[in-house]
């Protein structure tokens, strides 16, 4: 059965842009856990705003080298759905969650998608590499090494996506899903209404030409 492009809209702060991003048929929203983020978000905050969203869509938790103790303390506090991990966790550092993982990887123009090969979680997410900041970069990377990595599981792209540029990217790596943050807000953390709805509208506009095994995270 063929499955329809996962979207997920992330770096979400208040109700109001949750709310919006799951009228315009967004499969997930994203709270960013990191508190050097520009787009960080409270724990409590973000239960609050879980509790009054549709039980269908996934929440998801990023996390930058927090340690899983700590990890699902939040995703329990939060009641997520999935944990995205940036940092330096190995295969086996990632065995034992209660919630869906994604492990997140900050592409370089050398990165070898081998290194995908040892690790058992729900999805990979590829982000642009940033010396600045773990996502939200707004930068893109090259989309071979996306192709190339869907070898090794579910592909998740990120990093520099727009409503401008979204119907290219979806259509030149045929990804399980894409993310966005930067590219469709007016400020860091505050979504702009207009481009998240042609956001999501044009990425799943958009014929996926292979069939894709597993459901969402929920």
């Amino acid at each position: 059965m063929q499955q329809d492009l996962f979207v997920k809209i992330c770096g979400i702060t208040n109700l109001e842009d949750a709310m919006h991003a799951v009228r315009c048929k967004a499969d997930a929203v994203g709270f960013v856990f990191y508190e050097r983020s520009e787009r960080y978000v409270a724990p409590e905050r973000a239960a609050e705003i879980v509790a009054q969203l549709p039980d269908f869509v996934s929440k998801v938790g990023v996390f930058v080298n927090a340690t899983q103790r700590s990890v699902e303390e939040i995703a329990r506090k939060v009641n997520l759905s999935a944990v995205q991990l940036y940092g330096k966790e190995g295969p086996d550092d990632l065995v034992g969650y209660e919630a869906s993982v994604i492990k997140a990887f900050n592409i370089r123009p050398n990165f070898d998608v081998e290194v995908m090969r040892n690790y058992l979680v729900d999805a990979f997410l590829l982000d642009a590499h940033s010396e600045a900041r773990y996502g939200g970069s707004g930068k893109t990377f090259d989309w071979n090494i996306a192709v190339r990595a869907k070898e090794y599981g579910r592909i998740i792209l990120a990093g520099g996506l727009t409503p401008e540029n979204i119907e290219d990217a979806v259509r030149f790596v045929q990804p399980y899903g894409v993310d966005v943050s930067s590219g469709v807000e007016g400020k860091p953390g505050k979504k702009d209404p207009e481009r998240v709805r042609n956001f999501i509208a044009r990425a799943k506009d958009i014929p996926l030409s292979y069939n894709m095994i597993g459901e969402d995270f929920g």
